[in-house]
């Protein structure tokens, strides 16, 4: 299988692109760090211009599964956003999403086959106080999964998204350090008093893209150590 990874250079993505097993195709903003990869393409998903050579990158190479991982994060109360703050956290975590789908699924409903897994957030399940716009465009990751699993299961192509709680990466530790909250405090508030590794992500999909998750599509998945259930 032909994999395309997004936010590929660091954190979950870097993870989930070591892990599954396949000819992996890395995206994401870092060049110098891409070149570990052997298929590469360097692409800001808030630029429309990268965002479109991407999509053609994407096709050219037939891919059969796409790994939405790349997104932004910004801690801000109402009031304080500006249009462009809400737009590239828009753009990053559903427009780019979408397109590249847009863009992979021509392909995939000729060879009658693909997968497609979004990582979200337990912020677009929950919502998050001072992440608005965050907030709203991982709930719009899990309508565009339920919508396009409808559309797209008759071709035997399956969509997930899987939602982290708090994860060991250097966007979850940013996004703590921007919430004003300490490590003790927040581990308090999960039921598992710990964070998600990146692996166990990397590990849900690589099952969701396996022969042995076929039947699973359009779902939302927490993965959050107990955090969406309450404290």
């Amino acid at each position: 299988m032909k994999v395309l990874v997004t936010g590929a250079t660091k954190g979950i993505g870097k993870v989930i692109a070591e892990t599954i097993e396949g000819e992996i195709y890395a995206s994401g903003r870092n060049l110098e760090a891409l070149r570990h990869y052997k298929n590469y393409c360097r692409a800001d998903l808030t630029n429309e211009k990268e965002l479109i050579q991407l999509g053609d990158y994407i096709e050219m190479n037939k891919i059969d599964v796409i790994i939405n991982n790349a997104g932004g994060y910004i801690w801000s109360q109402a009031g304080d956003m500006t249009l462009n703050q809400i737009q590239d956290i828009i753009a990053a975590n559903l427009t780019a999403p979408l397109y590249l789908i847009n863009r992979g699924v021509k392909g995939m409903k000729e060879r009658r086959f693909g997968r497609i897994v979004n990582i979200g957030s337990i912020s677009g399940v929950m919502g998050e106080a001072g992440a608005s716009a965050y907030s709203a465009s991982k709930a719009g990751l899990i309508g565009m999964t339920k919508a396009l699993a409808l559309e797209l299961a008759e071709y035997n192509i399956t969509i997930n998204t899987i939602n982290p709680g708090w994860v060991e990466t250097e966007l979850g530790k940013g996004s703590m350090e921007e919430s004003g909250f300490g490590r003790e405090e927040i581990l308090e508030t999960i039921p598992q008093k710990r964070f998600v590794t990146p692996k166990e992500i990397a590990d849900l999909a690589e099952y969701l893209i396996s022969d042995s998750a076929r039947g699973i599509t359009g779902q939302s998945i927490n993965l959050c150590a107990g955090l969406s259930v309450g404290y």
